[in-house]
């Protein structure tokens, strides 16, 4: 029997996963993080992308979140994130059409241009691209 630890993943809308994982594997600001059982406790934000769950027997669920923070203790791990979607969920010409908006409104600066959101939807919109493409290749389909 694999080791276990207890993982919930919660976004604004609600609780989107609550339940056993051998381990989670998400995208931090200082690196890429892999949590087991028995980690050392931990909070840390977390980048938008991709965020995987190892379960028992060793299939994995993908998801997709737009930033958040990781709580980890030794036998819990939560994921408090401001949107969350199945990453199979995600439309990769639509992720494609979100990076062209947002490069363009970084270019066409107006009046009342807020660099910084712009950005922000950039960095998004590239975030889910790059998920799709991830599980595309790894696990391929069209």
């Amino acid at each position: 029997m694999a080791m276990t630890v207890h993982c919930d993943i919660v976004s604004a809308e609600g609780e989107i996963f609550s339940g056993l994982v051998e381990m989670v594997i998400a995208h931090g600001n200082l690196g890429d993080l892999g949590i087991a059982l028995g980690h050392a406790p931990l909070i840390t934000d977390l980048k938008p992308g991709p965020i995987r769950l190892v379960m028992p027997g060793g299939e994995a669920e993908v998801y997709y979140i737009s930033g958040g923070f990781l709580e980890v203790q030794p036998n819990m791990i939560k994921v408090l994130a401001d949107t969350v979607q199945r990453a199979a969920d995600l439309d990769e010409a639509s992720a494609q059409e979100a990076v062209k908006a947002a490069e363009k409104a970084l270019h066409e600066k107006g009046a009342e241009f807020d660099y910084g959101s712009a950005a922000a939807r950039l960095a998004e919109a590239a975030a889910q691209l790059r998920t799709v493409q991830q599980l595309r290749k790894k696990y391929g389909g069209s």
